[in-house]
């Protein structure tokens, strides 16, 4: 298979002497073969992220596909996150060995919590990961689905510098508030569900721009949030066309007029809602 993306070419985000691919393959609701083939395949065309957990009941099929490519590991950028309902110290351990054991691996490139919980003081959590970092078992530490609220309150008590906040992010959805903290602090935002479970793919707005690049809708909606520089997308992706044509993003830019466009779409679709997720930002 023909690579796409030069590793070299693939821009990042880079703090704390790490550097995270603006895209990377997501793999909510993947499984099996189906898993293995799309991760290997994305390191074949070019992807140098990938992001899993626990909660994905998936991560051995991630290994194997990480090891399928044949790429040296320290050329992938792996990203997990801890079981929910044990982000108490010990299951804060428990969680990150079991995901290394999974996927074979020696240490996670970034590890998350997945969701915020009021059952264990934020700070022990925190406390919990940054051991895992000192134990060479993570490189970096950070959270997911946090307001505003949780994430000011993770900046106050944690002694190791907040990698990411991955929350839901797509041109149909407002953030300004989440970006707003993340920027003022050097957060990246890594934004789930992108292309907003396929309805970016259909959006004939997102169509009509597209065809002054030779671009699909999908791509427009991508290169929205990528420009940003601070902004990760983790499109999910299972065959190779659709693999490919996600990344395929950094021989173009969005002109002002677009961007405005974009932007000015009914922000107000959240898709993840559910019963345990946080009080949101208006």
């Amino acid at each position: 298979m023909k690579k796409q993306l030069e590793t070299a070419d693939a821009p990042c985000f880079e703090r704390n002497g790490s550097k995270m691919p603006l895209i990377g393959l997501g793999t909510f609701q993947s499984s099996g073969a189906v898993c293995r083939q799309a991760v290997k395949t994305a390191i074949d065309i070019g992807y140098r992220h990938v992001d899993t957990a626990r909660m994905y009941e998936n991560e051995r099929e991630v290994g194997e596909g990480l090891k399928d490519s044949g790429v040296p590991r320290d050329q992938v950028f792996v990203t997990s996150k801890l079981q929910m309902g044990k982000l108490d110290p010990v299951g804060v351990q428990n969680s990150c060995d079991s995901s290394l054991r999974d996927m074979d691996i020696d240490y996670l490139d970034l590890l998350l919590i997945h969701w915020p919980e009021s059952t264990v003081p934020l700070a022990d959590t925190l406390g919990a990961m940054t051991e895992l970092k000192r134990q060479g078992k993570i490189r970096q530490l950070g959270v997911s689905n946090f307001t505003v609220e949780w994430l000011t309150r993770a900046v106050a008590v944690c002694d190791d510098p907040i990698f990411c906040n991955q929350i839901e992010y797509h041109p149909y959805i407002e953030q300004e508030s989440p970006i707003k903290v993340c920027r003022e602090h050097g957060i990246a935002v890594v934004g789930y569900s992108p292309l907003a479970r396929g309805r970016a793919a259909k959006d004939d707005r997102l169509a009509a721009i597209g065809k002054k690049y030779g671009k699909s809708p999908a791509q427009v909606a991508l290169r929205w949030l990528v420009r940003q520089t601070d902004v990760i997308a983790i499109p999910k992706g299972s065959s190779e066309e659709h693999i490919r044509e996600n990344i395929d993003l950094f021989n173009f830019d969005l002109d002002e007029v677009d961007i405005a466009a974009i932007g000015a779409f009914d922000r107000n679709q959240r898709l993840i809602d559910p019963d345990w997720a946080p009080e949101w930002d208006t």
